[in-house]
């Protein structure tokens, strides 16, 4: 199980960067001065247990994309966190309504177990795919994978297909 790092919310800053137009590096007050929503979604670990109905709040990914703008060669996104773990994606893997970067659950900040500050949800995917502990986002073009995926879990992750490890 990976340690919870610590994080300070006045020194934590996320840093959105790569094959952008307009690079940025977001303070806690700047993350939530941006758009805020809600989503209701069921989180799937790949050892088989779900939760379901889980109340999000954060902002929506594609909302970070209007911000930063990708290039039209960025493709892919890299999520890097405190802890030194990440995760990537394709970046129209991302666009949907319920991909967010979240602060809250149910109605409460995120634990620090549970990824606080920040934490991707991709709900249609594992939940080693929604990155804890989020501190950079970088479009690339080309795809890279993450700490899972390099050691032999899938890298679509698709809960629907039941797709958890390399075949």
């Amino acid at each position: 199980m990976r340690s919870a790092p610590k994080i300070n919310l006045k020194t934590w800053a996320l840093t959105i960067d790569g094959e952008v137009e307009n690079p940025k590096k977001l303070s806690w007050n700047d993350f939530l001065r941006l758009s805020i929503v809600e989503s209701v979604s069921d989180f799937h670990c790949v050892e088989g247990w779900s939760v379901l109905d889980c109340r999000w709040k954060g902002v929506r990914f594609r909302d970070i994309v209007g911000l930063v703008k990708p290039l039209k060669k960025a493709k892919y996104v890299l999520f890097e966190c405190a802890d030194g773990y990440a995760t990537s994606f394709a970046l129209e893997e991302l666009l949907g309504d319920d991909m967010l970067l979240a602060y809250e659950l149910n109605g409460r900040e995120l634990e620090v177990g549970l990824g606080s500050p920040v934490r991707l949800v991709v709900p249609s995917k594992y939940a080693y795919k929604s990155a804890m502990w989020v501190t950079g986002i970088r479009f690339t073009m080309e795809k890279m994978l993450g700490y899972w995926e390099k050691r032999g879990y899938s890298d679509t992750a698709d809960v629907w297909k039941n797709d958890r490890f390399l075949r």
